[in-house]
């Protein structure tokens, strides 16, 4: 399990002191009956024309320890993506048109809010991609550090997917990028798959658009005292090729990635004159 953290040394102790007092918070505010063990977790899956891969994700991602709800957000699918997702056993909500995995997250993350009980804790959230298709029930050891209070988002570290065609210049910037502005290295800085808390989360929002919505949760939450943790999962999804596609799709995360960590740059600037 590597580690990322804000700062060092003492800063890093007190780092970890702030994230033991939020998990205290966190139990304090659970009846007594409940505890830990009865934390619920809800799984939010952004998905677009998924609905090849979408159902097997739905129903691997319900057997996760702890997951009580799967909700797919159809970001404006022109398939058949919602009406599958939705007969494996998923909520479905919907977008009319394409507004992009920052929003859809957004969305999923509202909507799993109003269906927090007000007398339990927040739900936990596991953002998973739709096209893990079985391997979706490996995201589980994603879970025990945020439970237990270890972290406050923890990050997918993935095993090499054949078929991939990139050569890391994208996230070769996102984790420099990162590095620069918060002092420590992500290994996937990319990586989509991330369990975090409801406070984590809303301490993160507004998500940065497009591709960048990662990089900048992460620069984000490390920069205001939240504790990261990256945890080895055992996924496939669907890489990105070496064709004409797959180098668009490279050209525009690297694209929405500069522009997040543009914006944090600014934001870093405009705090020091205060």
């Amino acid at each position: 399990m590597a580690r990322l953290a804000p700062v060092t040394g003492e800063g890093e102790q007190r780092a970890e002191g702030d994230v033991r007092d939020r998990a205290a918070d966190r139990g304090a505010q659970l009846p007594a009956r409940t505890g830990r063990s009865r934390q619920r977790v809800a799984v939010v899956i952004p998905a677009k024309d998924e609905s090849r891969r979408i159902a097997a994700t739905v129903r691997s991602a319900r057997a996760i320890p702890h997951v009580d709800l799967v909700l797919v957000v159809d970001d404006g699918s022109e398939d058949n993506t919602q009406h599958v997702a939705r007969e494996a056993g998923a909520v479905v909500v919907r977008h009319s048109h394409n507004r992009g995995k920052a929003a859809a997250m957004e969305t999923g993350a509202a909507v799993v809010a109003m269906r927090d009980a007000p007398d339990r804790a927040a739900r936990l959230l596991l953002f998973i991609d739709g096209d893990l298709g079985e391997t979706a029930v490996n995201t589980a050891p994603l879970v025990p550090p945020v439970l237990e209070g270890t972290a406050d988002v923890s990050i997918a570290l993935l095993p090499p997917q054949p078929g991939a065609g990139g050569r890391g210049i994208v996230v070769g910037a996102a984790r420099r990028a990162i590095q620069s502005l918060t002092g420590w290295t992500p290994t996937q800085p990319l990586s989509g798959m991330r369990c975090l808390t409801r406070e984590a989360f809303e301490a993160a929002t507004p998500l940065a658009r497009g591709w960048g919505v990662e990089t900048g949760m992460t620069i984000d939450l490390l920069r205001k005292g939240f504790v990261a943790v990256e945890v080895p999962c055992d996924l496939r999804h669907r890489p990105s090729g070496s064709d004409l596609r797959g180098q668009l799709h490279r050209a525009a995360q690297y694209r929405d990635v500069q522009l997040a960590v543009a914006a944090r740059k600014v934001r870093a600037v405009g705090g020091k004159r205060r």
